[in-house]
């Protein structure tokens, strides 16, 4: 699984710990955390892996330094380190002998997720519960219809020690011409204004990205 240290990941790594011991059936876990190559300390996130339980590892990479060169002008570099960190962990999983892939996201990211691509890119789509990359690795999503304030709670009530903005690469970009992202923050401020007038919106959508009419939808031709 993916482990960056933050509040989803985190809960999912005791999760699936906790699940290895107790399910009806045998699995291997490993809770892998990406070093981008900008210094980032995880000594703290280690140190509390190793006094739960839960086998870790950090991987080094040159992602940061490279991003220079390779990063477009003026494109968003969430989009660029989102798909370079999911590269990393593909092939860490396959060199490995992995063949699933656990990721920490929740409902709300799968909300703004749609909202994004309803308005900026002009599809119908969001994060899939259980999907298979091209490369072969099963990616699983187990918390995605937790909420993201289920998660926040959390953390607070086991005063988790969680990695928040600091290890983000786009906190070290702002001396570069990156577009910082805003897609993200509108989607989730338009749904937090749309609750706030219909309590049951998540319940809905999350309704409806399970009830989809295609035939309904216009067709090419």
């Amino acid at each position: 699984m993916g482990l960056s240290g933050g509040k989803d990941s985190l809960a999912l790594a005791h999760l699936l710990n906790r699940m290895q011991k107790h399910a009806p059936f045998s699995f291997e876990l490993k809770a892998v955390t990406l070093s981008y190559g900008m210094g980032e300390d995880y000594t703290n996130l280690s140190k509390h892996c190793k006094e739960h339980g839960i086998d870790h590892e950090v991987i080094d990479s040159n992602i940061y330094e490279i991003s220079g060169d390779t990063i477009r002008k003026n494109s968003s570099f969430c989009s660029y380190f989102s798909r370079m960190r999911r590269g990393a962990l593909y092939t860490y999983a396959l060199e490995n002998g992995f063949n699933k892939l656990a990721i920490a996201h929740h409902l709300d990211d799968a909300a703004e997720s749609f909202f994004m691509n309803f308005i900026h890119n002009g599809a119908l789509r969001t994060l899939a519960p259980i999907y298979t990359s091209k490369r072969g690795v099963v990616v699983i999503r187990p918390l995605i219809f937790v909420r993201e304030r289920q998660l926040i709670d959390n953390a607070v009530s086991n005063s988790l020690q969680v990695i928040g903005n600091e290890f983000c690469p786009g906190m070290k970009l702002s001396e570069r011409n990156v577009k910082f992202p805003h897609a993200r923050q509108e989607a989730k401020e338009l749904l937090a204004s749309m609750e706030k007038e219909n309590p049951k919106l998540f319940t809905s959508l999350k309704s409806a990205f399970e009830n989809i009419h295609k035939d309904s939808f216009f067709k090419a031709v």
